[in-house]
């Protein structure tokens, strides 16, 4: 089966380009499932149910969030109702929201996802490793095919995350960064890693800002708010080929989808 794994997608011209560009991209690169980080949708920091129900009727199946998950506290009500979208597992254990989330593919493969937080250059959370041992032993029976969201600031934290569960997952997926990473590899075991598969958003930007309100600030000290920028609005994320039967995965690839791009998918051009 094929998984697309979407970086966080960044207000509105992430939304809307996801939702032009989702459904082709779909049905060219033959995907049976969609999972996207959806943190940083609404004003490029949290998610509200508007914003999360646009996610959903685009085509994406699944919904991880990351640190900014409680910025807008109207989602709450969602995540503890809703079981398409999911809180980092390593939150306290009074944090609202589910630990992991799942459903079944086209063909009735049933695929679980979460998110951990890093704890680098990142506020205090639990444990991610613990927390990690604690969801996987819950999904034993309920799915084969496990794609983990590694929200986190440090390439470190999210190679050795990918260490600690790889043979017992089928992807370590990074995310936060919002900057595509071109270490993309099947660690031993059969699990499926990066570091970073880029944001759905405006590349036109300092990760999503607008650059001059983003320079501005960083050249005179003076702060002002960084608005979601629109430029250049782009669709980015990895495909990864998984084993139903093993949960195990056969190779993963970056993909990156712009303007010209989605043109020519339209148009039928190679």
């Amino acid at each position: 089966m094929r998984i697309l794994f979407l970086g966080d997608i960044v207000g509105p011209p992430g939304i809307v380009f996801l939702k032009k560009a989702l459904r082709p991209f779909v049905a060219a690169e033959q995907i049976d499932l969609v999972i996207a980080n959806g943190e940083n949708a609404t004003n490029g920091m949290g998610m509200t149910p508007a914003a999360y129900r646009q996610i959903r009727e685009a085509g994406v199946d699944l919904v991880t969030l990351g640190d900014h998950v409680y910025k807008k506290s109207d989602i709450i009500d969602v995540m503890q109702k809703d079981d398409r979208v999911c809180k980092p597992a390593n939150l306290p254990p009074d944090a609202p929201g589910r630990e992991y989330v799942l459903c079944q593919s086209k063909d009735g493969i049933t695929v679980a996802a979460f998110s951990l937080l890093g704890r680098t250059f990142m506020r205090p959370v639990d444990c991610p490793y613990r927390a990690a041992d604690r969801v996987l032993k819950e999904l034993e029976g309920k799915a084969k095919v496990i794609v983990i969201d590694m929200h986190a600031e440090a390439t470190g934290d999210k190679y050795l995350m990918g260490h600690y569960v790889k043979g017992r997952v089928s992807a370590v997926l990074g995310t936060h960064t919002h900057v595509p990473t071109a270490d993309e590899q099947i660690l031993p075991g059969g699990t499926a890693f990066i570091s970073d598969v880029g944001m759905t958003g405006p590349y036109d930007s300092v990760l999503g800002r607008r650059v001059d309100r983003v320079l501005s600030t960083a050249v005179s000290f003076i702060p002002c708010a960084f608005d979601v920028a629109t430029g250049d609005p782009r669709l980015a994320g990895a495909i990864v080929e998984v084993d139903p039967e093993t949960g195990k995965a056969a190779a993963i690839r970056r993909v990156m989808l712009d303007e010209a791009g989605l043109a020519k998918l339209l148009n039928g051009s190679p």
